[in-house]
């Protein structure tokens, strides 16, 4: 089956490395967003897809407007490929490139459609509490993420999974599923499944003002939102931003989701003598060899990983060392 792989982060590397090294299947093109400046040195640095190509010796194609680009629309209609495979691409794609491929354009999609369509489906799941989420294929139409379903799998989100997390397990399920949607697409083995309108939700690209916490919602939201747009959470503490990479709701509802590893975090807790009144976002307890608790608008927050402005990440017990935190002090929200 011949093959063009579309795709940019390092979520897409998977798919192309199992194209790539299946013997059904060949890539004869690769294309992907054009090389940006990335890092503190703002070096031109390839997208991670590039780099898999070219370590394969792939024909790549970077096209600033892939729609705009006769050239590479051109080249793209000549090569008469089975199927075309989008991963995490970034641009999208007209009419006239979906009607290209015999099969037409697969995608897997990181969510059950059609819940979380759009551009940021694992955070927003994670940040909303969901307990579990998974990958579709489908074939693509000129809509955002509404063409007919093909293949899908669930996987779960555990208490202490962070975006990163889930969109590793993801990268590797949207391989697995690519193979068997194109064997069985090529078989004519699969009948695409229409997607339910009425039950579609959205994942809208996060903006900067999302990251910020607001103290007085549950300690189980904002343990969603830091885990969901990991690791880019942020509060303010002695008046500057202090990034919140990792937490852990306390309490009862949360103890029978962690392991037994945390007897001794339970215990701590259990023994803190915590300022019921407390207003939100207020330190109101220090455990030791674990970090600073946080009042909530609903229950507690510890904060198990901190990272100072213009500082490296550190354990929230040794941001409450370094830092002499004493109970009493408040985490306010930005402006």
């Amino acid at each position: 089956m011949r093959v063009v792989f579309f795709g940019t982060p390092q979520f897409a590397v998977p798919s192309l490395n199992r194209l790539l090294n299946h013997s059904d299947f060949e890539v004869i093109a690769v294309v992907t967003q054009p090389d940006k400046r990335r890092g503190r040195g703002s070096k031109v640095t390839p997208s991670p897809v590039k780099a898999a190509a070219a370590n394969a010796h792939c024909p790549i194609w970077q096209p600033a407007r892939i729609k705009k680009d006769p050239e590479t629309l051109a080249q793209l209609d000549a090569l008469r490929a089975d199927a075309f495979v989008v991963i995490a691409y970034g641009q999208i794609l007209s009419q006239a490139i979906l009607d290209m491929p015999r099969f037409g354009c697969v995608n897997a999609h990181g969510s059950i459609l059609p819940e979380y369509r759009g551009a940021a489906p694992i955070q927003w799941c994670i940040h909303d509490g969901a307990t579990t989420t998974g990958v579709t294929t489908m074939l693509m139409d000129a809509g955002m993420d509404t063409g007919p379903m093909l293949v899908e799998e669930t996987i779960s989100i555990g208490l202490e999974d962070n975006a990163w997390d889930i969109a590793k397990k993801l990268s590797e399920l949207s391989a697995d599923l690519l193979v068997t949607t194109l064997q069985k697409l090529q078989q004519q083995q699969i009948r695409p499944r229409p997607q339910d309108d009425a039950k579609a939700t959205y994942a809208s690209l996060i903006k900067k003002e999302d990251y910020t916490l607001d103290w007085s919602k549950s300690a189980k939201a904002l343990h969603d939102k830091v885990r969901g747009f990991y690791p880019n959470c942020v509060s303010l503490f002695r008046e500057t931003p202090v990034k919140i990479i990792k937490t852990l709701p306390l309490g009862a509802p949360y103890w029978e989701m962690l392991d037994d590893q945390n007897a001794e975090l339970r215990s701590l807790f259990a023994a803190a003598s915590l300022d019921a009144q407390a207003a939100p976002g207020t330190i109101v307890a220090i455990l030791k060899n674990y970090g600073p608790v946080v009042s909530t608008g609903s229950g507690e927050l510890l904060l198990q990983e901190v990272k100072p402005a213009g500082k490296k990440a550190r354990s929230g017990w040794d941001f409450a060392n370094g830092r002499r935190l004493n109970v009493g002090e408040v985490l306010g929200n930005l402006a």
